[in-house]
């Protein structure tokens, strides 16, 4: 007990420190000084103790319908300049015409997940019919990257009760429609999401149009800049 009163208070004075050393008005000084009077207080080891504590808001771009002959491959050369993850739900149909471009979202640490074969609306078909739009496209993910899916993205956010028991997957929606489909227009894209963003959201895109393609970019510095973490959608769902 007595361990962790001081292990709280020593928080507390790295904490205060910190604060104290960001309030300063000379950006180098709050860098520098404040953290080297923290470490001379608490040691490096409580500073990274506090740092981890301080978590970014976190969010997931995912996109749809993909991959896309025309853009995907600008969308992922602007992710990989970023360092940035993202969540790409793929059409059977698709990933026959574009292979390689499976192959490199999983060589670059994308999340490769399941659209269907077909873009089908899952709760007007059968459960085999179901079954099958599903475990084809997991197949061919499989046979494209050597990685079997475990997430998916039901077009039209249709999902069968009981479905992801049946195939063995966990079906993933959103919380930001962008509407980029429909609208096609980079600014209005932007604007959506500016507006409506918080820790957690998991933004709804798709890979096929070049306003959407520009649109995403923009945002992901916009969110970068405001200090969000952007990551894959499994890591907002299963943190």
């Amino acid at each position: 007990m007595k361990k962790r009163k001081v292990c709280v208070l020593l928080i507390l004075i790295v904490a205060v420190v910190l604060a104290v050393g960001w309030m300063r008005t000379d950006p180098e000084v709050r860098c520098t000084s404040a953290r080297a009077i923290a470490e001379n207080i608490a040691g490096q080891g409580m500073i990274c103790l506090v740092e981890q504590s301080m978590e970014h808001p976190k969010a997931a771009l995912t996109f749809d319908d993909g991959p896309d002959a025309r853009y995907t491959s600008v969308l992922l050369d602007g992710l990989r300049a970023r360092n940035i993850k993202a969540s790409f739900f793929l059409l059977g149909e698709k990933i026959e015409q574009n292979p390689d471009l499976v192959r490199r979202m999983q060589e670059e640490g994308h999340l490769v997940g399941n659209h269907t074969y077909h873009h089908v609306q899952l709760d007007k078909l059968s459960d085999a019919k179901a079954r099958e739009e599903i475990l084809k496209t997991n197949n061919l993910i499989y046979e494209t990257t050597g990685i079997y899916p475990q997430y998916m993205r039901p077009p039209f956010g249709a999902w069968k009760k009981n479905l992801e028991l049946r195939v063995e997957m966990m079906p993933v929606f959103w919380t930001i429609d962008t509407l980029d489909w429909k609208v096609q227009n980079t600014e209005q894209i932007i604007k959506t999401v500016e507006e409506t963003v918080k820790d957690g959201a998991i933004i709804l895109m798709h890979d096929e149009y070049k306003t959407t393609v520009e649109a995403a970019l923009k945002v992901a510095d916009s969110l970068k800049e405001k200090g969000y973490e952007l990551v894959t959608v499994d890591e907002l769902i299963m943190p």
